[in-house]
C-alpha cells in the first residue's frame, strides 16, 4: 500500500555497517539490555573481554560478505494465562550486527509509521496507547470497539510480504540480503535445527522493527478507510460509533490481515465491546468516567508478592524489601495511568501485613515483641499472641510495634504516594 507522499528511497546503506565504532556503540546497547547467551554459549561478559578483536572480525566478515548469523536458541517462556511464548535468543555477535542494522533503519521507517502505532517505538509506549484509545472513545464518542489480537504474530510474518514492505524505502541489495539471512537463520530446539520459512524470532533485536514495518501496511489501510485505530504491537483497537459499524470494520480488517497479509487472528481474544461495558486494553479496563486495573493483573501481582514474602524463607526483612521494591515500583509506575488510588492503598496495607507476619515469625517469641513495644514507650497490656499466625500480623500490638513508618525507614517503596489517573500527552 503506497503512501500519498513521495517516498525517499535509500540505495546505499551497507557501508554504515562497516565501522568498528558503530559496532562498539551497538555493543553497548546490547550489553545494557543484558540477555542470555545464544547457541554458541558466549555471554556478553566473555564477548566484552576481547571486544576489539570480536568487532574487527565482524567488520571483516561483513566486508567480505562472508558473515552468516547463527541459528537462534529457542526457549519457551510460560505465559501468565497459560501456554508458552517461544523466544529466539540470537548469539551476542548477531545481536550486535542486528543492533547496528536497527540503528540504521529506525530513522528511515519510524517517522513514517502510523501516528497511532505505539509498540516498540522510540518515545512511545503503553500509556500513550491507552490515552489515545481513551480519547477516541470518550471525546470522539467512538464508544464501540473492535478488539483484535493476532495469534503468534512474530512467528507468522511472511518473509516475501515483509521484504516487499522493506523495499518500499530501502533497495540496498546488501542490506536486504542481510535481513533475509537473519530471517532464515533457523532455530535450535535442543539439538535439532528447525528451518525458519516464516516469522522473525521474538527476542531478536531487529524483530520489533520488522514487525512494525509489516503491520504498518494494515495501519495505513485503516487510515485510508478513515477508521480511527490504535495499535500496540499485535494488540489492535478499531473504533466505531455503532455496533453495526464495528461489525463491518471487523469483517473488513479480518480480510486484510488474513487474506492479504497472511496473519492469523486469535478468535478467542477478538471481540466487539462498548465503552459502557468496559474496554480491556494493555492491562486496564476503560470505562466512560474512569479507568481501572484488570482483575487478572491484580491477581498476578499479588501472586508475585506472595512468592517474594514467604514466611518459610529465613531472610531478614531488609533483604526482602530490597527484592520486593522493584516489583512494587514497576507495578505502580505502569498502572498509575488508571484511577486506582484506593487499590494502591489496599495493596500497600496488605503488603505491610505480610511483612509484619514475616517479622513476627522471625522474632519467634512474644517477649521480643513486648521488648520492642517497651522501647517505643508502650504502657498497655502485653498480650501473648501466636507469632507464626497470619491473624497476628493484623493485631493492634503488631501495628504498634511496626507502624507504617517502620517499613518506610527500612526503604519500602510506598505506592500510595504515586499520583494515579495520570494520562500522558497524546502523540
Amino acid at each position: 500500500m503506497q503512501r500519498q507522499e513521495k517516498l525517499k528511497i535509500w540505495y546505499t546503506l551497507y557501508g554504515r555497517l562497516l565501522d568498528v565504532g558503530a559496532l562498539e556503540k551497538a555493543f553497548k546497547k546490547v550489553k545494557s539490555a543484558k540477555g542470555a547467551p545464544g547457541i554458541d554459549g558466549q555471554s556478553i561478559k566473555v564477548f566484552a573481554e576481547d571486544l576489539l578483536r570480536n568487532l574487527t572480525c565482524l567488520v571483516d566478515e561483513l566486508k567480505e560478505k562472508s558473515y552468516r548469523p547463527l541459528p537462534v536458541k529457542r526457549v519457551e517462556i510460560p505465559k501468565p494465562d497459560g501456554g508458552v511464548r517461544k523466544l529466539g535468543i540470537p548469539a551476542v555477535r548477531d545481536r550486535v550486527v542486528q543492533q547496528v542494522l536497527l540503528d540504521i533503519l529506525t530513522p528511515i521507517y519510524d517517522p513514517y509509521f502510523h501516528p497511532s502505532s505505539y509498540g516498540y517505538r522510540p518515545g512511545k509506549g503503553c500509556h500513550h496507547a491507552i490515552t489515545k484509545a481513551s480519547n477516541f472513545m470518550r471525546k470522539y464518542e467512538l464508544d464501540w470497539v473492535v478488539d483484535m489480537d493476532l495469534s503468534k504474530c512474530f512467528d507468522t510474518l511472511k518473509h516475501d510480504f515483509l521484504m516487499r514492505q522493506i523495499r518500499k524505502r530501502v533497495v540496498d541489495g546488501s542490506i536486504l540480503n542481510l535481513i533475509s539471512l537473519f530471517l532464515k537463520s533457523g532455530a535450535m530446539v535442543g539439538n535439532e535445527l528447525i528451518e525458519t520459512q516464516e516469522g522473525s524470532p521474538q527476542g531478536g533485536v531487529i524483530s520489533p522493527l520488522l514487525a512494525n514495518i509489516y503491520l504498518d501496511y494494515f495501519d495505513q489501510w485503516t487510515m485510508s478507510r478513515g477508521y480511527r485505530s490504535v495499535r500496540y504491537a499485535d494488540d489492535i483497537l478499531i473504533f466505531a460509533s455503532s455496533r453495526k459499524g464495528a461489525e463491518r470494520r471487523l469483517k473488513e480488517a479480518s480480510k486484510v490481515l488474513e487474506e492479504e497479509m497472511g496473519l492469523v487472528i486469535n478468535q478467542e481474544k477478538t471481540s466487539i465491546t462498548s465503552l459502557n461495558e468496559g474496554v480491556s486494553y494493555l492491562g486496564v479496563v476503560i470505562h466512560p468516567a474512569y479507568t481501572r486495573i484488570q482483575g487478572k493483573k491484580l491477581r498476578i501481582f499479588k501472586a508475585k508478592v506472595k512468592a517474594a514474602t514467604r514466611r518459610s524463607v529465613p531472610v531478614n526483612l531488609t533483604k526482602i524489601i530490597k527484592d520486593l521494591n522493584p516489583l512494587i515500583r514497576g507495578f505502580a509506575n505502569y498502572f498509575r495511568i488508571a484511577n486506582c488510588t484506593g487499590v494502591f492503598r489496599t495493596l500497600m496495607s496488605w503488603i505491610r501485613r505480610r511483612l509484619r507476619a514475616i517479622q513476627l515469625k522471625q522474632w519467634k517469641k512474644p517477649a521480643k515483641l513486648h521488648r520492642r513495644l517497651r522501647q517505643l514507650g508502650y504502657k498497655g497490656d502485653f498480650k501473648k499472641i501466636k507469632m507464626s499466625s497470619w491473624c497476628s500480623a493484623r493485631s493492634p500490638l503488631a501495628s504498634l510495634a511496626m507502624p507504617n513508618l517502620y517499613f518506610t525507614d527500612l526503604g519500602l517503596f510506598n505506592m500510595e504516594l504515586v499520583r494515579t489517573g495520570h494520562s500522558v500527552p497524546v502523540i
